[in-house]
């Protein structure tokens, strides 16, 4: 790439935070948070099955998945057959359910309840107001040179959306490489040898992985993520995200069986891979990956085989320290909020405490509130 120093100095946060990585020992016990962005509504109904309850197989008759079909959890309980990946992990103890996520009269339309998740604000924002993400006011309260990344090929989600502070978004590890002819920049230039000699020596490690990922658009994503943590460039969370922009792929009006186990599969796929990376480094103990979605799905499929907008959905977490299995009760079938799943757990609780236990970073003046730390890590 050609650069002038004007366009050098305006992507001058990154490569500071690269000479900076660079020139100290790596941190290689710095915790780190991974959250997983499932746009357009994911049925927790059928990730998560109840697949022994009557009123579960009366509701749906095309979309049911029955005992024989499930990978059983316990008694009542299995994974949607997809799910493969996840269920090792899950057997393996790196990974756990947290049921029944979401938050009092939850709102159904898509932008309004995405917006809330990745707010962490219920009330809508008035039209015209420009609000901040939960991560991107972490970081905004940092100080970090760059302690938020996105990784995607979506806009930048609401999430990141800050004041002040500099979120870059990238597609693959190499845009965090900087390549140029030896003749481009004065050696007497202090800030620019500085940052050109420690992207030459971390271009190899953000580039490279011997571990094998599906060829999966979320699969690339979460590569690009586990190069980054292996580069330890001082990162401390990263947003991606499966399912597009608005509405999004989990939105499953109509055909929502076959649509709904090709997202799933390519899930659980790409976490497994992402997870047994990190692992094969001994990286995986320092990082929480956290899945979330706007909202669940009714109960009752409509007559094109497919749901409408719920409410509350399991969230997944994996990794090292996790309080592996399930954690909570499924929500009743029977007390239902306009035939959608009634949330017992504040999506916000989860927030606080991968925050505060997780990432030692205090909660309340990001979430403007305060709300109970949840027992979901070891």
């Amino acid at each position: 790439m050609t650069l002038t120093r004007r366009t050098f100095l305006q992507a001058a946060p990154i490569f500071l935070q690269a000479a900076k990585a660079a020139a100290a020992a790596p941190d290689r016990h710095g915790t780190i948070l991974v959250v997983l962005q499932l746009g357009g509504g994911n049925d927790g109904i059928n990730t998560v099955v109840p697949y022994a309850d009557d009123h579960y197989g009366r509701a749906r008759t095309p979309l049911r998945l029955t005992d024989r079909e499930v990978h059983k959890l316990d008694a009542g309980l299995g994974f949607h057959p997809a799910l493969e990946g996840l269920l090792r992990l899950y057997h393996d103890g790196r990974l756990s359910v947290i049921q029944g996520v979401g938050y009092p009269n939850m709102h159904r339309d898509h932008n309004v309840g995405m917006q809330s998740w990745q707010t962490a604000n219920v009330t809508p924002a008035p039209k015209g107001s420009d609000p901040t993400g939960w991560l991107g006011r972490v970081a905004d309260c940092s100080s970090e040179s760059v302690p938020v990344v996105f990784a995607g090929s979506i806009p930048p989600p609401l999430a990141v959306h800050s004041r002040d502070a500099v979120i870059p978004a990238i597609r693959d590890a190499r845009d965090w490489t900087l390549t140029a002819p030896s003749t481009f920049y004065d050696t007497s230039d202090p800030i620019c040898a500085a940052a050109f000699s420690s992207a030459r020596r971390t271009a190899g490690i953000l580039t490279s992985t011997a571990a094998a990922y599906p060829d999966l658009p979320l699969a690339n994503s979460l590569r690009t993520v586990a190069q980054l943590i292996r580069a330890d460039l001082g990162i401390r969370i990263f947003l991606t995200e499966q399912g597009g922009t608005s509405p999004g792929e989990f939105d499953n009006h109509s055909n929502q069986a076959p649509n709904h186990t090709v997202s799933l599969r390519q899930l659980s796929q790409s976490v497994a891979a992402f997870c047994d990376d990190l692992n094969r480094d001994h990286l995986f103990d320092r990082v929480v990956l956290m899945t979330f979605s706007e909202f669940g799905r009714t109960l009752t499929e409509n007559g094109r085989h497919g749901t409408g907008h719920g409410a509350a959905a399991p969230v997944f977490l994996a990794g090292g320290h996790v309080r592996p299995g399930l954690i909570g009760v499924h929500p009743s079938l029977s007390d239902l909020d306009n035939d959608a799943l009634k949330p017992h757990t504040d999506f916000r609780s989860l927030y606080t405490t991968v925050l505060e236990s997780w990432l030692a970073i205090p909660a309340e003046p990001v979430l403007g509130a305060r709300f109970p730390v949840l027992p979901i890590l070891t």
